[in-house]
């Protein structure tokens, strides 16, 4: 029996539609853009959005030690990835209730131009510069300290910048960028030039060693890939969370093998042997970590293995 075509083949075939719809699903373009980089997760009766300040390929086969190129390449090839490795850089911004607190500004404009996403992305997350309070910086390098001001102008007009009273010695001393090596010099100039406006208006405040900086944040000072690079505790309702700063920057090679160091360490020893004693502690704690460098949002777990530590990545959540 011969069957009769329906209202919509007699359309489509009166009209052309079939061939138009196949030719406006082919020239849909491509986005080729992602959605604003923020997550959030609770801590206890504490916020904690991390924020992406985009990414940066780096040369990981040139700057990471104690690791051969082969078991390097292997490593790599495990975790289906390619040199240069895009690397992630994030911040972290605690809404405590009574304080709104940043840790770490990302690159702004001193590290090319995939980065210094952060303060869109803090928008785009609901919050405005001018809410942030305080400013804790783990250390110094211009891609944790990058955000904090253009054409030296302050970003963040009403927050206190915080750092480590032996990094601030180091990176904003005039004599020791005149000593460092030429291809150094321009991590003090950024370090100098975005510190500059909070000091200049009294903004800025050196901590000296391990201590609470606000209530429910506390500083445990490492001394190892900076001079006082400083790893960030944050707690509440007795929930904690570690913010590495730059403990770690090639999560697909470091976990499994943390004495592998990088060539950014003031100290590679000392950073090898403190990476490990607070890989220890979270892992024994069970406290959530968070990392500038690891892929974003940067959020998740550490367990011991046999070999190293595993990197459990935090759960996705619709909802914090």
């Amino acid at each position: 029996m011969k069957l009769k075509p329906t209202l919509l083949a007699c359309c489509i075939a009166a009209t052309g539609l079939g061939a138009w719809v196949s030719t406006a699903q082919a020239a849909a373009p491509m986005v080729k853009t992602q959605a604003p980089g923020y997550y959030r997760a609770m801590l206890g009766d504490f916020e904690v959005t991390a924020l992406s300040d985009g990414t940066v390929a780096l040369p990981v086969d040139k700057l990471l030690k104690n690791i051969s190129a082969l078991d390097l390449k292997k490593a790599l090839k495990y975790h289906h990835l390619n040199l240069p490795v895009e690397t992630s850089v994030n911040g972290f911004l605690i809404n405590t209730g009574a304080k709104l607190v940043l840790v770490d500004t990302g690159a702004g404009a001193l590290f090319g131009p995939t980065l210094g996403k952060l303060v869109a992305n803090l928008k785009a997350a609901g919050y405005q510069p001018e809410q942030v309070d305080e400013i804790i910086i783990t250390h110094m390098h211009p891609d944790h300290v990058g955000g904090l001001s253009v054409d030296g102008q302050r970003v963040f007009p009403n927050a206190t910048v915080r750092a480590e009273q032996e990094d601030a010695d180091y990176w904003l001393s005039a004599e020791q960028m005149a000593a460092a090596p030429e291809d150094a010099k321009g991590f003090f100039q950024g370090a100098q030039a975005m510190l500059k406006p909070y000091v200049d208006a009294g903004k800025f405040v050196a901590f000296k060693g391990d201590g609470e900086l606000l209530p429910g944040i506390r500083a445990q000072v490492t001394h190892a890939h900076t001079p006082g690079h400083s790893v960030i505790a944050v707690e509440s309702q007795g929930k904690r969370l570690l913010l590495l700063g730059d403990l770690i920057h090639v999560g697909s090679v470091q976990f499994d093998r943390p004495k592998v160091a990088i060539g950014f360490d003031s100290d590679s020893k000392n950073a090898v042997k403190q990476r490990i004693k607070v890989f220890n502690q979270a892992a024994k704690n069970g406290d959530l970590a968070g990392a500038a460098h690891l892929s974003f949002p940067g959020l998740g777990h550490i367990r011991r293995t046999t070999t190293g530590y595993d990197w459990i990545p935090l759960s996705y959540q619709s909802a914090p």
